[in-house]
């Protein structure tokens, strides 16, 4: 290890100055190579996983990242019970991501029944009055669809699962994200505004060049960081309100949203903790492989070192996302005041068959009412080549039944 020019230095001295002097080499090595370029060499590798690559696992095999040790759906579940806060990461069109979740929440519900309450990116902190009358039965399905696309645009059937255990069990519903008044303050960073919005960090170590990395690393895409950060600062701080209310006193906070946001815990968790110190847990189910079809869903990411655990657990997923629709009406479709319009319909399509015309209005299939064109395409979802539907159509001010069969189209 040492020269011998070095090792005989060394023996000159007796022991305890051998030892004394041993010690200071290596805190003076220590100073001397903190900022030397050596991140690679004591990045955790695997995306966070130090002892076994995340390619090993079996799906549904769940991985304790500090430990590197396979656990159980219940021993993952009696460990993070003594978490005040749960953060379980997604990748949104992930509908196995989806699942994973739906059974934490239900387990934990079981285990302190009306002591959990899920805090969702979907929703804005502007949409909790109405979510809190959802959770009471005071706002329609019809209505609670539409302030979910209103708050975060399609995907409304894959976190319908979740949304329908939810409200049958009157689990209360947080808003995470800011208003689109507060994004609208900070971006064009008036100082009579900044009292206005929540304390951000810009400096973490990490955080930064990893955002940037998603970024492409573009000096151009600092204002979508500085976006990110306000997202990010908003929903810890929705964290730790729900913390410091002392109706929440024995009550556990759910967290679903973007792995991004909770992975390596700079994220959301670590400027809740700055807030309000509390125990934690992150849970990211985690997809290694995308199957063929979905390879151009793949992000092309420029990785960069991060010396941090990604979580606590990866809990290993295969990716699935909804099915494509069986049956296809052949029109082009746009939304128009709580409805469908159509602008065009395709020649020998099955809507041409059954008489549909350009500037129809469709108003209800099978008895479920068409508020946007999600509603119409969750409906087809269920249909197959040789199945029949009703429609109610609009044709100026005239409302006329029809009748459609599904083919099967070219």
């Amino acid at each position: 290890m040492f020269s011998t020019k070095t090792t005989h230095y060394l023996s000159s001295y007796n022991m305890i100055l051998t030892t004394r002097f041993l010690i200071a080499f290596f805190l003076l090595f220590s100073l001397f190579t903190t900022n030397i370029a050596f991140g690679e060499e004591y990045a955790v590798p695997h995306s966070g996983s130090p002892y076994l690559p995340l390619d090993d696992l079996q799906n549904n095999e769940i991985l304790h990242l500090p430990t590197g040790l396979k656990v159980s759906f219940d021993q993952m579940q009696n460990a993070i019970s003594s978490s005040k806060v749960i953060y379980i990461g997604e990748t949104h069109d992930n509908i196995e991501a989806h699942r994973a979740q739906l059974e934490i929440i239900k387990d934990l519900s079981r285990r302190f029944p009306g002591k959990i309450s899920v805090g969702m990116e979907m929703f804005r902190r502007s949409a909790q009055q109405d979510l809190d009358r959802w959770n009471n039965g005071k706002l329609s399905l019809d209505q609670f669809k539409k302030l979910f696309r209103k708050n975060w645009g399609s995907g409304y059937a894959l976190y319908k699962p979740i949304f329908d255990f939810i409200n049958k069990n009157h689990v209360p519903v947080i808003g995470l994200k800011p208003s689109k008044k507060t994004e609208d303050r900070f971006r064009n960073n008036k100082p009579s505004d900044q009292n206005n919005l929540p304390k951000i960090d810009f400096n973490d170590r990490y955080h930064r060049p990893f955002s940037m990395s998603i970024f492409g690393g573009h000096q151009t895409m600092e204002k979508p960081y500085r976006m990110l950060l306000l997202w990010e600062e908003t929903m810890a701080q929705t964290v730790a309100d729900f913390l410091i209310d002392p109706n929440n006193i024995n009550s556990k906070l759910v967290i679903l949203t973007g792995g991004f946001h909770v992975q390596y815990g700079f994220g959301i968790p670590k400027r809740a903790f700055r807030r309000v110190p509390h125990s934690y847990s992150i849970i990211l189910p985690t997809v290694t492989e995308l199957p063929a079809e979905l390879k151009d869903r793949e992000m092309d990411v420029q990785h960069v070192s991060i010396p941090l655990y990604s979580g606590d657990y990866a809990w290993k997923l295969p990716y699935k996302i909804l099915p494509e629709n069986k049956v296809k009406l052949g029109v082009i479709l746009e939304n128009s005041k709580n409805t469908v319009r159509i602008k065009s319909v395709s020649a020998n399509s099955n809507a041409e068959r059954a008489g549909l015309k350009d500037g129809d209005l469709l108003v209800v299939i099978d008895g479920t009412e068409l508020n946007d064109i999600e509603d119409l395409t969750d409906k087809l979802r269920g249909l197959d080549v040789g199945d029949r539907a009703r429609l109610i159509v609009k044709r100026e001010s005239e409302e006329m039944a029809v009748e459609i069969q599904f083919r099967e189209t070219k």
